[in-house]
């Protein structure tokens, strides 16, 4: 029985449309919007490029499959976008807001309020429960702790990890962590989820379980980026952008 047996549905037609680069019907607010981003670092007297003049632009409501092989700097452009990385040249505007030239109290402010994280190596708080890993984003919000753990138990229960919500990170396998850490980048309703390798440790029923989660909180409006070596992962978006060697290579 699927765990998400009252949150998605049957798995959307037309995914072949993600082969190219499409554009998303009805889209009209510019969410993410990049313009010669660049990132190196020096080496030998050089500098070593990870990104070059990245040009890019995504709307409200897509999907976007980042692909390309190790070392072609997806993970370093999706760390970027998730306001981790401040140390680029170029412009990135983010829901209008001028990225590049906010100090860093405004860029924590904006990722708090805006974005959810799905990590590879799922970095949840180990001295936090599960619930209270869940609990963390909400607090950033305007919410009544009464609504915060509604939300949570809601949320557990749409996982079927209730019962473990007293355990610690530590007491829980990899899938189980990987799960947590989907529900905690979900449980806000955040307008932008970027996603690495988000289904890397999970058997195949449960990755193709995230990744309809992913196409259905899609279809409801949420915007989704995702780095992924898996073409069939990167089937459930609208549209592929592939790196190589630090630029974008769509051709």
């Amino acid at each position: 029985m699927s765990f998400f047996r009252d949150l998605v549905g049957e798995r959307a037609s037309g995914q072949d449309e993600a082969a190219g680069l499409v554009k998303n019907e009805g889209m009209q607010e510019r969410l993410i919007e990049l313009r010669g981003v660049e990132k190196s670092y020096p080496q030998g007297g050089g500098q070593v490029y990870v990104l070059r003049r990245v040009d890019l632009a995504i709307d409200e409501g897509d999907f976007v499959s980042v692909m390309g092989p190790s070392g072609a700097g997806k993970s370093t452009l999706l760390h970027i976008l998730g306001l981790h990385d401040s140390e680029f040249t170029g412009e990135f505007h983010l829901l209008g807001e001028p990225v590049h030239k906010l100090g860093r109290k405004q860029r924590h402010e904006l990722q708090k309020r805006a974005i959810g994280f799905v990590f590879q190596s799922y970095h949840l708080l180990d001295e936090l429960t599960v619930a209270e890993n869940l609990e963390l984003p909400l607090s950033y919000r305007n919410l009544k702790k009464s609504e915060r753990e509604a939300i949570v138990a809601d949320t557990l229960d749409r996982f079927q990890i209730v019962g473990k919500k007293d355990l610690y990170p530590r007491q829980l396998s990899g899938g189980q962590q990987q799960l947590v850490a989907v529900a905690r980048a979900i449980v806000a309703s955040p307008k932008l989820i970027l996603a690495d390798e988000p289904t890397g440790n999970l058997h195949t029923e449960q990755g193709a379980e995230i990744m309809q989660l992913f196409q259905k909180l899609n279809s409801e409006g949420t915007t989704i980026i995702q780095v992924t070596h898996s073409e069939t992962n990167a089937g459930y978006g609208r549209r592929i952008i592939r790196m190589r060697d630090g630029w974008i290579a769509n051709d």
